[in-house]
């Protein structure tokens, strides 16, 4: 089995720089969180879209893609790698900094409040009384809270972890969340770097190990696209 790409593992640091609002990262690759958090937000739009609808009750729309649960699988296992393996270090090595302590528990805290969501919203979408009435505040709201997180995330958080995470503690974060994917690599990967403009895929390519390259490139991709995962190409027929 093909191991999935670890943060670090996939180096591509000129394409980071461009989307880090002027940061420049010295002792970490922050590739792979720069791109999981584009996919989330790639899919926020999507699901956004879904949502505004009105010639299809967007409830059956949303349960029955392949989308939803993908986007639920990997924000999870995204918020639960963190949770496990980087604020708890982090904690013990700022606990004389009470200012990046508070950070981290806004971090804590802003998925305390992201992740019920998720299971509000299928609540929603198995109600066939009011659940479509909820749907769209819900999904404004997840929409809404996410990116503020990711933001604030990437603005203030990503350069703590920069600083403070030895090279060992940031391979244990992507250890952890390369494993929760070993068995989803195929589709993962191609989730990952769906829609990514050529140069930016060209390059994260490039650092990708030949195996997985190949693997990407003849098979996962096609696989994906046939899946279809917002049942967009029945629209189209």
């Amino acid at each position: 089995m093909i191991a999935p790409p670890r943060h670090g593992g996939v180096r591509g640091g000129q394409a980071v720089r461009e989307r880090t609002m002027g940061q420049e990262f010295k002792n970490h690759d922050m590739t792979m969180m720069f791109t999981i958090h584009n996919a989330l937000r790639r899919e926020l739009e999507r699901i956004a879209r879904i949502t505004a609808r009105v010639d299809d009750d967007p409830r059956h729309v949303l349960s029955c893609a392949v989308g939803w649960e993908l986007f639920k699988n990997n924000l999870t296992i995204h918020h639960t790698s963190e949770d496990l393996t980087l604020w708890p270090v982090m904690q013990q090595a700022l606990a004389d900094r009470p200012d990046d302590l508070a950070l981290l528990d806004a971090m804590e805290s802003e998925h305390a409040v992201i992740d019920p969501l998720l299971v509000d919203i299928d609540a929603a979408l198995a109600d066939r009384e009011g659940g479509l009435e909820r749907l769209t505040g819900l999904t404004d709201t997840l929409n809404t809270l996410l990116r503020n997180h990711l933001l604030h995330e990437e603005r203030e958080a990503l350069t703590l972890m920069d600083t403070t995470l030895t090279n060992e503690q940031w391979a244990a974060f992507g250890k952890e969340q390369s494993g929760r994917h070993t068995d989803d690599i195929p589709t993962y990967l191609p989730w990952l770097l769906d829609g990514m403009n050529s140069d930016q895929l060209n390059q994260f390519l490039d650092n990708m190990p030949p195996p997985m390259r190949t693997a990407y490139e003849s098979e996962w991709r096609i696989a994906y696209d046939d899946l279809d995962i917002w049942n967009t190409h029945s629209k189209t027929h």
